[in-house]
């Protein structure tokens, strides 16, 4: 009878045992995998954070997502009279837009017909000796360049792939397809055959491709840019100290002081009438011709006639 007991006893132990270490394992396996779900949570909310705070440093580009917002936003009537106002009267582009794109419309504007030199408005990157170095790596880029964009020659494929034409209703000499992942892309990993933007002239029929442009953040040193496209053979650039005027104002401005092509070129001056001044709009840009005949041509600063 006692001998009965206690194996009850003991076959009652180690049930216990057995139920309180599942429950255990249960326990721990259901915390781990509350804490690897927290992990990923985490992680996944730091992403979003990090590319929405790269996004908006980008300078002089609107992540995609925020265009469509703008777009929605606005009616089909007052698409078509901002239309025709930037067809009409290119010399105050952007007059009933919000301040980033008046900004961009402008800038877009002056640099129509401007002499591509060093300026209050204007920085470029100081040149190098050439190195056979440099001569390799720029038949490189031309060549990955070249190879990477053949299929744009069509620009409906550009289109297709995500390349939005900026301000098309503008008469600029070249037209910017800017894909603005490609551009994001570019803060991280430089990529020959990936550029920001695809550059184009406009023809009867379309467009057709000339060439296209590199960017970099406008904090990247020369050095940085170096790396990318050698600055022995191309000359990277900064557009700087842009003045706009006051919003209200801008119907009746005075474009001699406004603007990239204006005289004011200092914040003192710009608050002294105003006016809203910007040290440096968009990035560092380069852009690249691979289809001209010449190293001169192919890293010049605007495409040859």
């Amino acid at each position: 009878m006692l001998r009965t007991a206690c194996t009850s006893f003991r076959n009652f132990e180690s049930s216990r045992n057995v139920i309180f270490s599942e429950e255990k394992t249960s326990e721990m396996s259901a915390r781990s995998q509350f804490v690897q779900l927290a992990t990923k949570f985490g992680m996944l909310v730091g992403a979003i954070c990090v590319v929405t705070v790269l996004l908006a440093a980008m300078p002089g580009h609107h992540a995609p997502g925020t265009q469509a917002q703008e777009t929605q936003q606005q009616s089909s009537t007052t698409q078509s009279q901002q239309q025709q106002q930037q067809s009409t009267d290119p010399n105050m582009p952007g007059m009933d837009m919000d301040d980033d794109k008046a900004n961009e419309a402008h800038a877009v504007h002056d640099m129509t017909g401007m002499q591509h030199q060093h300026s209050p408005h204007m920085h470029m990157t100081a040149p190098r000796p050439e190195t056979p170095e440099d001569a390799a790596h720029a038949k490189e880029i031309v060549d990955e360049l070249r190879a990477g964009i053949s299929k744009y020659k069509d620009y409906h494929v550009a289109l297709a792939d995500g390349y939005k034409i900026f301000l098309p209703n503008l008469p600029q000499p070249e037209y910017h397809f800017t894909n603005y992942r490609n551009g994001f892309l570019e803060t991280f990993k430089f990529d020959p055959a990936r550029p920001t933007s695809l550059l184009y002239k406009k023809t009867s029929t379309g467009y057709e491709l000339v060439g296209a442009m590199y960017t970099m953040p406008k904090r990247a040193t020369e050095d940085q840019l170096n790396e990318r496209v050698p600055l022995s053979v191309a000359s990277w650039h900064l557009h700087t100290n842009l003045c706009m005027p006051p919003a209200n104002q801008r119907r009746n401005a005075d474009w001699t002081k406004f603007g990239l092509r204006g005289s004011i070129a200092t914040e003192k001056a710009c608050d002294a009438l105003g006016g809203r001044f910007h040290p440096v709009i968009f990035g560092w840009m380069v852009h690249v011709y691979p289809y001209e005949d010449s190293t001169e041509k192919i890293f010049a600063m605007y495409h040859h006639e």
